[in-house]
C-alpha cells in the first residue's frame, strides 16, 4: 500500500474519531481482485477457526475486535452473501422468493421481487472481501464503514454533503445489508445509509441503536474536509443542547419566587 494512502487512512480515522466518536473502530473494505495477494496478518474464519461465519459477523470483529479479516467463498456461512457476491449463482429456490416466502413476504411472487432488489456482483467480480479497522488497514480499501447512533450517522450525511449539497438516496429492505455497504456503494460510487438486517442484528449482533454509514475512499478528503467544515459551522456531535431559555416552574415554585420579589 502506498505512503500517501496509509496517511489518508491515518487523517481519516483521526478525523472520524475526533468529529463522530464512534463507539467501535470504523472499518476499511475491499474486494480483492483477481491476481492480488492477501495481506498479512489477516484471519481467514475457515483456516484459523475452523468455522464459516456470516458477512455480518466479520463485519462486527472487525469493529469490536479490531480484527483484520477475509471472507471468501470458503469462510462464507450465509446462503444470501453466497449470492450477492457472486461467489455461487442465482439458482431458482433464490430466484422464486422461497427464503423469504412466510418469514419477510406475505409469498414467493412478492418474495421473488425482495431478492431481486438485493445489489450482487456477476460472478467474474467475485472476490475474497477485505474488512479491517482503518488503523489496521494494509491495503487499499474501495469503502469506508462507521457505525454509529442516528444523530452520529446525520454527522457523517453532513459531512459527506458539505461540498456537494442536495441530498444522500439509499434504500432499505430489512435484508442483506452488508451487500448495501459493499456492493451497492461499489456499484454507484456513492455514500449510504445503512439500516441494519435482521441478520446483522441476529448473528452480527449489532445493537438496536445502532446504524451505519458507507460512503466510497475516493471520497475520503473531501469527506474529511466536509467534517471539519460543518463541525466549524456548528454542525457537531454529541448534539449540543439548547440551554438558553427560562423554565416554567409549577404554581406553587412559582408562587414562591413571587414572594422572594416582594
Amino acid at each position: 500500500m502506498q505512503t500517501d494512502t496509509t496517511e489518508k487512512l491515518q487523517l481519516l480515522e483521526e478525523s472520524i474519531q475526533t468529529y463522530v466518536r464512534p463507539d467501535t473502530f470504523p472499518l476499511a473494505i475491499r474486494v480483492m481482485k483477481e491476481n492480488e495477494t492477501l495481506p498479512e496478518r489477516v484471519k481467514q474464519p475457515f483456516t484459523d477457526f475452523g468455522k464459516t461465519f456470516s458477512i455480518c459477523q466479520a463485519v462486527t470483529m472487525a469493529r469490536r475486535y479490531g480484527w483484520a479479516l477475509a471472507m471468501g467463498n470458503k469462510d462464507l456461512s450465509c446462503p444470501i452473501a453466497k449470492v450477492a457476491f457472486g461467489f455461487e449463482k442465482e439458482l431458482d429456490y433464490y430466484t422464486e422468493g422461497n427464503l423469504t416466502d412466510g418469514m419477510y413476504t406475505k409469498t414467493c411472487d412478492a418474495g421473488a421481487l425482495t431478492e431481486a432488489a438485493v445489489p450482487k456482483f456477476a460472478q467474474n467480480e467475485a472476490g475474497t472481501v477485505l474488512i479491517a479497522p482503518l488503523n489496521r488497514t494494509s491495503y487499499q480499501p474501495e469503502v469506508i464503514t462507521v457505525y454509529g447512533n442516528s444523530a452520529q450517522v446525520m454527522r457523517m450525511v453532513a459531512g459527506a454533503l458539505y461540498h456537494t449539497g442536495g441530498e444522500i438516496t439509499s434504500t432499505f429492505t430489512a435484508r442483506a445489508d452488508c451487500a448495501d455497504i459493499v456492493i451497492k456503494t461499489i456499484q454507484t460510487n456513492k455514500p449510504q445509509v445503512i439500516l441494519p438486517c435482521y441478520g446483522d442484528r441476529v448473528f452480527g449482533q449489532t445493537h438496536d441503536h445502532e446504524m451505519a454509514f458507507a460512503i466510497p475512499f475516493s471520497m475520503a478528503d473531501n469527506f474529511m474536509e466536509g467534517l471539519q467544515q460543518t463541525h466549524k459551522g456548528g454542525v457537531r456531535y454529541p448534539i449540543p443542547t439548547y440551554l438558553q431559555y427560562e423554565a416554567t416552574y409549577p404554581e406553587t415554585y412559582e408562587k414562591l419566587n413571587d414572594m422572594f420579589d416582594r
